[in-house]
């Protein structure tokens, strides 16, 4: 097991409000799952991820799919950091501020310069998919510190 995907995994059943992205200290979800690659956390939504209809922020949502997918990549141990180059999200269904919302994100290609990563957004009991997002992320120069 690589040293990051070890650190996620001693992550599983807490909460992210130690993350290093502040937009995932912010949306708060607790990690579930951890495998290289292949990464599920789960998100309660909150009033302030709601719109006027009172469901889940389209905006929002595609940020839970977006950080999940870097996430996936980020759990692969890379020696460079990477970076969403396109993101495209469908958007399927509802949730209302109290939901617990599931995002299973995984690296579908693992290229040297571009990766490919998908993320499914279920209901809590996966019987209703929220959305779905699949991204290119592109390598970048930042190198990132795996020891």
């Amino acid at each position: 097991m690589n040293k990051i995907l070890a650190f996620l995994s001693s992550k599983i059943g807490k909460d992210s409000s130690d993350s290093i992205s502040p937009l995932m200290q912010w949306m708060n979800p607790t990690l579930i799952r951890a495998e290289e690659g292949k990464l599920e956390f789960s998100h309660t939504i909150r009033k302030e991820m709601t719109n006027p209809l009172h469901i889940l922020h389209g905006g929002i949502t595609a940020a839970i799919i977006d950080d999940a997918m870097g996430a996936a990549v980020y759990s692969l141990n890379n020696s460079h950091a990477y970076t969403t180059v396109n993101l495209h999200v469908d958007y399927f269904a509802p949730a209302k501020e109290g939901d617990v919302v599931i995002a299973q994100a995984s690296v579908v290609k693992k290229g040297k310069q571009i990766m490919n990563a998908e993320c499914l957004l279920w209901n809590s009991d996966k019987t209703k998919l929220i959305a779905k997002g699949n991204s290119n992320l592109i390598r970048t120069n930042l190198e990132l510190d795996t020891n």
